[in-house]
């Protein structure tokens, strides 16, 4: 079994959303995922994904990007990003769900020997766009990233985490967020949320023992990226 991320997917199949007024690279890009996805991945493999997952705004409008999803081969494990408008209580999104499919809130899942965890994230402090309403919200997701580590510790494996957000700059600063990851030595923290030209702002590095990797589709080139 191999473990392969890839986020912010930003399906469309009921809205009217098309990516490529984002740039060239993102024409037709679900038929590139498809086709990546389907020629590297396994049934018996496992693809996380950090968030961003669809554009749609309600519950019925995901059903067809959730159904896509789960047409390609093997597990997925899934969070919420910021542009996830559908994705209310995580009961109805879990209800949602087909077999192999797995999101998480505030818990972990364990993946062969290791166990995966993660929240949302938030803009952070030094961002030039936070603001000071943004403190309530990027504290409410360090409680729910560490309720996810919480449950993820016990399960006693190596833990992979997952964020939308990056959890730090280019130069790998310390964060809230870093501090989190470091104090439950999580081994490796796979984020998406860049792209494009912000792809020059991604950390792929280790800091104090925790591996940071964007795994963001235009940046993975639309295929699952192995970890």
């Amino acid at each position: 079994m191999a473990l392969y991320a890839i986020g912010d997917l930003h399906l469309a199949n009921t809205v009217d959303k098309p990516m490529d007024v984002f740039g060239e690279a993102w024409k037709d890009h679900a038929d590139k995922i498809r086709e990546h996805w389907t020629s590297i991945v396994s049934p018996q493999d496992t693809v996380l994904i950090p968030g961003d997952i669809s554009w749609a705004m309600t519950l019925d409008e995901v059903v067809p990007d959730i159904q896509w999803i789960h047409s390609l081969p093997g597990a997925k494990v899934m969070i919420r990003g910021n542009h996830d408008y559908w994705w209310t209580g995580i009961g109805k999104v879990r209800s949602l769900l087909p077999q192999q499919m797995y999101a998480i809130q505030n818990d972990s899942l364990s993946v062969g020997d290791v166990t995966v965890a993660g929240t949302r994230g938030w803009v952070l402090p030094s961002h030039p766009s936070f603001q000071d309403e943004d403190e309530h919200i990027l504290q409410r997701e360090v409680h729910r990233l560490k309720l996810s580590l919480d449950h993820a510790a016990k399960s006693g494996q190596p833990i992979i985490c997952m964020l939308h957000y990056p959890p730090t700059g280019v130069d790998g600063e310390e964060t809230v967020f870093t501090r989190v990851l470091e104090e439950y030595r999580v081994q490796l923290c796979v984020y998406g949320h860049l792209h494009g030209g912000s792809h020059r702002y991604a950390f792929n590095d280790t800091r104090n023992g925790t591996r940071y990797q964007l795994v963001s589709a235009d940046y993975v080139g639309f295929t699952p990226v192995i970890l």
